[in-house]
């Protein structure tokens, strides 16, 4: 079964906590705090394996937990990390953030891979804090969360060609032709309801792969028929091979046909319309083939059309010599704009977001929201009244206090911080 699209929930694992314990050994005076730290909590990491063509395993498997970080031990012993999961997908997997819209990862190398949700850090067991001041600190970090997120994984077929067109034109016996592929081919409509590779040898050497999809029909674009389901497919594609049954089979209309398609790649997203095409006129061999034709030339005056029979191999040396030449001056497009490549993986600009921000609920209630806030909040055991002291000194030396009186805070009011409330204090 060919699964192209599959939504997962994954969650890394949390860190360990950092461990309050103090030396006590016989000989060793004033052994001071020995708590260690917790273990880094196991990230999910996506990777590559080119034996896999599709998303089936996934599809079964809707949530991926990774393993949490053990807790600090004494004499400063750090506790174990939390092992990794490594989720193998096919060549040419994108993963994207449900809940933002954007592009976390595209795998387009063999074995390449990206850690897609990453570990919490372990929480400092308490040897951290010792100061000259404080020379038995009584407190220790806790873990940070792991991180938590939906994703969209798409596969996009790593095809240099897509043959696109109408159902029953005859892409499917053109790729059985070209190459070594095996599409099944039938006198009905949707033969294709899975897309197909294949790679095409031509006769200088060149090659090239070479995608079969299912027919698009009207309205494709818009989610009716099956290519809909597979235009993603033709996204990485640098050429589209468009093949129009000229016979005018089923009383289709070339001239008109033609025009759908390209209206359908319009209204699509991906600049899918600035892929050079070759036109190829198919079944050359029917009755009103050759009067269809120069109707469609007419239509179409500066448009390079190569004339073909595909199921006896007429015409199509010269239509794989014109895509080997295309291919070789027609650039990558791009799947994303503004971005930054690091080691293949693609990767928005995300602006850096504030340390905390302040909000006005009314009625002397305020809000304070941020990511790096809430990993120090997720830090702090507020069972221990040493950790709480340290929390606000903290939270002061970030500016908080000073946020909260700018924004009118007065002595009495509640400040919220996730789950817990505060008074805030002038």
């Amino acid at each position: 079964m060919f699964i192209d699209r599959v939504k997962l929930k994954i969650k890394a694992g949390n860190g360990g906590n950092g461990l309050v314990a103090f030396r006590r050994e016989k000989y060793v005076p004033l052994g001071g705090p020995a708590g260690g730290d917790g273990g880094k909590g196991g990230s999910i990491i996506f990777e590559v394996d080119t034996n896999k063509s599709t998303l089936l395993d996934l599809r079964y498997n809707r949530q991926v937990n990774a393993q949490s970080g053990g807790n600090g031990r004494a004499n400063k012993m750090h506790g174990p990390d939390g092992e990794d999961i490594i989720v193998k997908v096919p060549l040419g997997t994108m993963i994207k953030d449900v809940e933002t819209g954007g592009i976390i990862a595209d795998l387009v190398k063999p074995e390449q891979s990206a850690v897609i949700a990453k570990g919490g850090k372990g929480g400092r067991g308490n040897w951290h804090f010792a100061t000259g001041r404080n020379n038995a600190p009584d407190y220790a970090e806790q873990g940070e969360d792991g991180e938590v997120k939906e994703v969209q994984i798409e596969l996009k077929l790593l095809a240099d060609v897509g043959l696109i067109g109408f159902p029953s034109v005859g892409k499917s016996t053109l790729l059985s032709v070209v190459s070594k592929a095996r599409p099944e081919i039938a006198e009905y409509h949707f033969t294709t309801i899975t897309p197909n590779l294949g790679v095409v040898q031509v006769s200088d050497g060149r090659s090239f792969v070479m995608a079969d999809l299912p027919g698009l029909i009207q309205g494709a674009s818009e989610g009716k028929g099956l290519g809909h389901q597979f235009l993603r497919h033709i996204e990485r594609c640098r050429v589209l091979l468009h093949v129009i049954d000229m016979g005018g089979h089923d009383g289709r209309d070339p001239v008109e046909d033609y025009k759908i398609i390209n209206d359908e790649l319009r209204q699509y997203e991906m600049r899918l319309t600035e892929r050079p095409q070759v036109v190829i006129a198919n079944k050359m061999d029917l009755e009103s083939a050759e009067e269809n034709l120069e109707r469609f030339r007419k239509a179409y005056p500066d448009l390079e059309v190569f004339p073909t029979v595909t199921i006896i191999h007429e015409g199509l040396e010269s239509v794989l010599y014109r895509v080997a030449d295309l291919l070789e001056v027609t650039p990558e497009f791009p799947m994303v704009d503004e971005e930054t490549q690091t080691e293949g993986i693609l990767y928005k600009f995300k602006p850096e977001a504030p340390a905390f921000e302040v909000f006005n609920l009314g009625n002397g209630q305020w809000k304070l929201e941020g990511k790096r806030l809430d990993r120090l909040f997720r830090s702090v055991d507020f069972e221990r009244e040493e950790e709480v002291y340290r929390f606000a000194s903290t939270l002061k030396k970030m500016g908080v206090d000073d946020a909260l009186k700018e924004a009118g805070a007065k002595e009495g009011d509640t400040v919220f911080i996730n789950d817990f409330k505060f008074e805030y204090f002038d």
